[in-house]
């Protein structure tokens, strides 16, 4: 259970991560750390020069999103519509190389004697850069710096710049700069969050050169039938002479560099890397895109790319930066969490976020619900644009849904709960395909990003079919039952809290499928008065009539909302308060989290949750509950809530804010905002927790920024934490940039860009205009 906090592992700085000692025991954790991403090549934070250390204690992966292989899921008994092929992510071909000898000696930091040692992220710039003093076995001292890029500008590319200079000594030195494509995945974790259903290397190489400062390798999937390339270039900066030899090996290449060193002189290896696969571009024609990225990028040159790299995330922090004052640590967690967030999503309509971003192989590189309900607002009130990529994203999985949902015997369309590009690839299914409120989710996300950016063009020409036939999905899968007062009742599912599962009437899912159905029937009456042709070729498409849209509307007004009077809350479902309560007091520490300690029919029997359904659904639909209705539902699923999902903590602390439980407030958000960086759950030498980070933007904004968005309107009632002395952000909405500062006094709402605007804060109607600030007393 992840309600503490750590001792911070890294020194608090604003704009970097900064490891100052090298260690065995934390480099496959900091491999996380310092891993670079571009939301298409993800590279973990191994070393260039390679790693002798203990098995078990590194992972040298190298991801490209959405790039998978595919696998029969074997059930031990099988059954009718059980999920038949997995998707993983593929550990690709290890490009990172660059071996350093010095008269023959290997440079390696568990030999000889490491004098100083500092590896830094910058998250203002973009890069991973090491600074190494070392003495080699025999007495050699050698300085080496090197920095990491994996280009934000350019998805295709990312770079490396080696220096290395000799301190006491000349003599000979090499760099060999290899692609190394004898790479798998791991398949031996005991965690089943962590392991790949992938035996063995599963890359086969079909094609390969390597010619003076250059090579590249082509490989290919065995099953799902894709192709990738990954190309290198080298530079040698300078004047000095030098000689190369090149080796062709089995799956790589290597361009070997040796030249006569001397003392107190500097030599500069710049390195180019290329991935192109077929997912994207025709197979014949990657290796020559792919040379003709690298020589782009050598005529540049590394500065070139290092200044992109900045600009870049320039305009990105413009948008996305949170300024605290008075607590370093969260200042420094807040940025590190963003920066990951901008490095792991896909950018191109075609790819979306990870659980783990392209940090590791936890959960084989699948999107889930995670990217709908909590990163989507990170990217729709910061970068709208990248919001639309990932509807665009769950657009272009549609026909795969419709096929889901008539594998299964249903109409319209069914969202798979975990997929790379589509197929159902949960192999349990009362945790996996009966989460149907994955479609609602997606739905919920779009109707939210179409209301924060007025696409209505997007709404009419995409959104509205997914809109649609989702909601004809719930419309054939729900009922209405006599029992129930003839309520339209939706069973045999499972809600966001997998510690429960297969039940009747989930209060969130028949809530969110509520707002799913009354959006398909009000956006087809809305498009038969604005766009009645985009409307005919739709109900064409779709052979939609009337009858039913208007079943939609009578499903979504006679739904069954679960409702207790007896305890005057909203049970989880028909059958959760009928169970024998626990709390989370009564349970030992070591049985946490639950879900590798009991077996599920020992969670599934009793009142634990792993993540609050109830007050996630509170949340989202914030307007239609009271105040005391939200405290008594915390109240009461607080204290049988584990946290074992790390979405759980941001969402206490929203709606602990909101309550009044200041201090709670504070330490959900606490236990969410360094989660990865001070390694809560030793668990991060996994990969990030995606979902977790957002969830921190969202505990600040909606939570201690107080932000609600109601029937189109920006609401506020901003809560500064007692320990802060500022607190300051902006939001993108309906084509503004909004910012808002609070301190201790005031809040100020700033109009930076776009025309006036009317927003609430305390329920008071303010107008906003550009240059002018608007100054609030606050109510803390």
């Amino acid at each position: 259970m992840a309600n503490k906090t750590k001792k911070p592992i890294y020194p608090f700085e604003d704009w970097v991560i900064r490891e100052t000692q090298f260690s065995i025991g934390t480099k496959y954790r900091n491999e996380t750390i310092f891993a670079l991403a571009n939301g298409y090549i993800g590279m973990r934070g191994t070393f260039e020069e390679g790693y002798s250390g203990p098995k078990n204690t590194s992972v040298n992966g190298t991801y490209i999103n959405g790039f998978y292989e595919i696998h029969d899921i074997v059930y031990p008994e099988g059954g009718y519509g059980f999920a038949k092929i997995g998707q993983t992510m593929l550990n690709v071909a290890d490009s990172k190389i660059i071996k350093l000898y010095v008269d023959g000696e290997k440079f390696d930091l568990l030999q000889g004697k490491i004098l100083f040692y500092e590896r830094v992220l910058d998250m203002r710039k973009g890069f991973v850069e090491r600074k190494v003093k070392w003495e080699s076995p025999t007495g050699k001292i050698l300085e080496v710096k090197i920095k990491r890029i994996v280009s934000l500008n350019r998805q295709h590319l990312a770079a490396i710049s080696f220096t290395v200079e000799p301190v006491n000594f000349s003599g000979k030195i090499r760099f060999v700069s290899a692609i190394d494509g004898n790479v798998s995945n791991i398949n031996d974790s005991e965690d089943v969050r962590v392991g790949s259903n992938l035996k063995g290397k599963v890359l086969k190489t079909i094609d390969k050169s390597v010619e003076g400062l250059k090579g590249w390798i082509v490989q290919k999937t065995q099953k799902s039938n894709f192709s990738y390339v990954c190309a290198i270039d080298n530079v040698l900066v300078g004047d000095s002479k030098y000689e190369v030899s090149n080796s062709l090996e089995e799956d790589g290449v290597k361009v070997i560099v040796d030249l006569e060193a001397e003392k107190g002189t500097l030599y500069t290896l710049n390195k180019f890397i290329s991935y192109y696969t077929s997912k994207d571009f025709d197979e014949n024609k990657l290796v020559v895109l792919a040379l003709e990225e690298i020589e782009k990028a050598k005529n540049d040159g590394f500065e070139t790319i290092e200044k992109e790299q900045e600009e870049f995330l320039n305009s990105f922090w413009e948008d996305a930066d949170i300024i605290i004052e008075g607590d370093k640590a969260l200042q420094q967690g807040i940025r590190f969490n963003e920066f990951h967030l901008l490095q792991s999503v896909g950018r191109d309509g075609k790819t979306n976020i990870a659980a783990k971003g392209l940090t590791g192989e936890g959960y084989e590189g699948h999107y889930f619900w995670d990217s709908d309900i909590y990163i989507m607002p990170f990217f729709l009130y910061t970068k709208p644009e990248i919001a639309k990529a990932l509807v665009m994203y769950r657009y272009k999985l549609l026909d795969a849904a419709r096929f889901r949902a008539k594998e299964l015997g249903h109409k319209g369309a069914l969202y798979p709960w975990r997929t790379i590009d589509g197929p159902e690839c949960s192999a349990y299914f009362p945790a996996g395909t009966a989460q149907y409120h994955i479609n609602a989710d997606i739905v919920y996300a779009l109707k939210r990003y179409v209301e924060a950016t007025n696409d209505v063009d997007f709404l009419y020409d995409y959104g509205c079919e997914i809109v649609f036939e989702t909601a004809r999905f719930w419309e054939d899968l729900g009922a209405y039952i006599p029992l129930k007062d003839n309520k339209f009742c939706i069973n045999c599912v499972t809600g966001p809290d997998e510690y429960t599962a297969l039940v009747d009437n989930n209060a969130y899912t028949n809530y969110m499928a509520k707002v799913n159905l009354e959006y398909a029937y009000d956006i087809a009456n809305k498009m038969k008065k604005e766009v009645p042709e985009k409307y005919q070729k739709i109900a064409s498409k779709l052979n939609l009539k009337d009858q039913e849209i208007n079943a939609w509307k009578k499903a979504a007004d006679n739904m069954y909302l679960p409702y207790s009077k007896e305890l005057d809350i909203i049970p989880q479902d028909d059958s959760f308060l009928y169970k024998e309560r626990i709390t989370v007091d009564e349970i030992p520490q070591d049985q946490f989290p639950l879900l590798l300690h009991w077996h599920y029919l020992n969670i599934y029997r009793y009142q634990i949750c792993k993540q609050p359904d109830v007050l996630l659904l509170m949340f989202l639909q914030r307007e239609k509950f009271t105040k005391d209705e939200l405290k008594k539902n915390y109240d009461y699923y607080e204290p049988i809530t584990t946290h074992d999902s790390s979405l759980s903590p941001a969402i206490f602390s929203i709606l602990a804010n909101e309550i009044g439980y200041t201090d709670k407030a504070y330490k959900y958000f606490m236990m969410t905002a360094r989660m990865d960086l001070d390694d809560y759950n030793d668990n991060v030498k996994d990969g990030i927790h995606a979902a977790s980070m957002a969830g921190t933007w969202s505990a600040v904004v909606n939570g201690f920024g107080g932000m609600r968005v109601y029937t189109n309107e920006l609401h506020f009632e901003p809560r500064l934490p007692k320990e802060w002395n500022l607190l300051s952000f902006n939001v993108r909405y309906k084509g503004r940039k909004i910012n808002v500062k609070l301190t201790k006094e005031s809040v100020v709402f700033a109009l930076l860009e776009g025309e006036p605007i009317e927003i609430y804060c305390f329920d008071e109607k303010i107008l906003l205009k550009k240059g002018e600030n608007r100054v609030e007393s606050c109510k803390n």
